[in-house]
């Protein structure tokens, strides 16, 4: 069942790229996130009073409290550089460096879970890495981060607190319903993104985000409700080094639905690295 939840979260996660990306045209990807986790958070809300999950909510203990805080605030800051990377490159680029953070997912699974590491683990925890760096492209490599190619560094910044998030939410899900830690997480996401927002004073231009827009913006944060609620009832019955791989194998449909709907090039590089790193999250789900 979590091998099955992980894949729904998957085919999910890749929606919510595309959709991102048709929506944040011409939007600041802050108020951009902060107006998906909106819908985040209703989706959230509506599956807890549903399963009967909002009256447990007092019996949660302060440590489990604790992690699920840190992980909505490691989502927070992980949201804010994916989806500013995603505003500046492409989504066959970022999405891939964005899921790469499965690499450190694995090993802080191992240092702080105490989860076994086998040898298709390793292999394909270093198969994922090796396809990241193909897919950047040895011209993009060659680069400094200024220009078109700081994105790049958001990306590889969303990744790691995209992994931060995976350990302590399984550290925060103990004794937590799942749904229940989700719905939570996500207000804390919610207010941390929208304190930025205003922080930075870019409400103001909630009024020229156009129809389509808002349409694609919501339609995002429905699928990544969705994924989320799939991912994280499949991190509460599974291992964080079998479902993270399998949630990040959404790289793959990401990157051919980017060609079919956003007509990006597809370049040698991103072909080669996203076999790559396909072949690695086989070796990961073996």
């Amino acid at each position: 069942m979590s091998i099955i939840l992980a894949l729904l979260a998957a085919l999910f996660a890749s929606l919510t790229a595309i959709l991102a990306k048709i929506g944040i045209e011409n939007v600041n990807s802050n108020l951009a996130t902060a107006i998906r986790t909106i819908v985040v958070v209703i989706m959230a809300f509506v599956v807890v009073v549903v399963t009967d999950q909002l009256n447990t909510v007092f019996l949660v203990s302060n440590q489990a409290l604790l992690y699920i805080f840190l992980s909505g605030i490691a989502t927070g800051l992980s949201w804010l550089f994916f989806f500013k990377a995603l505003a500046m490159g492409d989504v066959s680029k970022v999405v891939p460096i964005d899921k790469s953070s499965v690499v450190l997912t694995i090993v802080l699974s191992f240092m702080v879970l105490g989860e076994p590491l086998d040898t298709f683990v390793i292999t394909g925890g270093a198969i994922i890495a090796l396809g990241t760096f193909v897919l950047i492209g040895k011209s993009e490599e060659n680069k400094r981060f200024t220009g078109s190619q700081v994105y790049i560094l958001y990306a590889i910044l969303g990744a790691v607190f995209a992994a931060l998030t995976s350990i302590l939410a399984k550290l925060g899900l103990e004794d937590v319903d799942s749904i229940l830690a989700t719905f939570l997480r996500t207000i804390v996401i919610l207010l941390f993104a929208w304190a930025i927002v205003f922080f930075q004073k870019t409400f103001k231009q909630m009024k020229q985000i156009t129809k389509k827009g808002y349409i694609f913006l919501i339609l995002s944060g429905v699928a990544t409700g969705l994924s989320w609620l799939c991912y994280f009832a499949a991190l509460a019955i599974g291992k964080v080094s079998i479902v993270a791989p399998i949630d990040k194998f959404s790289v793959v449909l990401t990157i051919v639905l980017s060609f079919l709907i956003l007509k990006e090039k597809a370049t040698k590089h991103v072909i080669i690295g996203g076999i790559i790193i396909t072949v690695g999250t086989i070796f990961l789900i073996l």
